[in-house]
């Protein structure tokens, strides 16, 4: 049995569009038991999205951004957001959205991304589904200073960190953004980046 044949859309309503879409829905879903209960949900849709870790094996490093986000300072965090490069695919593919991001955010050309996974960061109420991309890089893939769209409120500041510094970061609780952390860990995991070298 599909999911469809276990749920029965009884209304939607719309509650927001302003920067991205609000709805409640309410439906009957088919229990495990064989009974239907009556749920209510919201769900927000800003569309899917896309996000890089550019590494580079020869010098350890991995290119992040810093940024201001209010939804995370509204709770509790009195900080700027280490992130790595990603953006909101729009019409773009998800490889195109990503190199567009990374010369705007961070001023690198892309050469060969990499699609590692693709994950629902928040299943509970947003709908989007995430591109995980990694690609190495080199100095000379610089091809701009980065720094976003002005026009979009973006001021975004460049970091070249060492993987072991980055994940340390991470323990300490100084990186606390879920995409970043996974690309982080897959680096590690997967031996993209050498550890143990010392801070630059």
């Amino acid at each position: 049995m599909s999911v469809s044949d276990r749920l029965r859309v009884k209304e939607v309503r719309l509650l927001s569009d302003h920067w991205s879409t609000l709805k409640t829905t309410t439906f009957d879903w088919l229990r495990s038991d064989g009974r239907w209960q009556e749920c209510r949900r919201e769900t927000y849709d800003r569309g899917n999205g896309a996000v890089l870790l550019l590494y580079s094996r020869e010098r350890g490093t991995v290119i992040l951004t810093k940024q201001f986000r209010y939804p995370v300072y509204v709770n509790g965090h009195d900080d700027l957001l280490i992130e790595a490069p990603a953006g909101k695919l729009d019409d773009a593919t998800p490889e195109e959205c990503i190199r567009a991001e990374a010369e705007q955010e961070v001023g690198f050309h892309v050469r060969t991304p990499r699609k590692v996974f693709e994950v629902y960061m928040s299943p509970g109420s947003v709908t989007e589904r995430l591109h995980f991309f990694v690609a190495e890089y080199d100095p000379g893939d610089r091809i701009g200073l980065g720094g976003g769209l002005e026009h979009e409120g973006e001021d975004i500041e460049v970091l070249e960190l060492t993987l072991d510094d980055a994940l340390a970061m991470v323990a300490r609780g100084e990186i606390c953004d879920a995409k970043t952390i996974m690309l982080l860990q897959h680096a590690a995991l997967a031996g993209l980046v050498p550890t143990g070298r010392p801070s630059r």
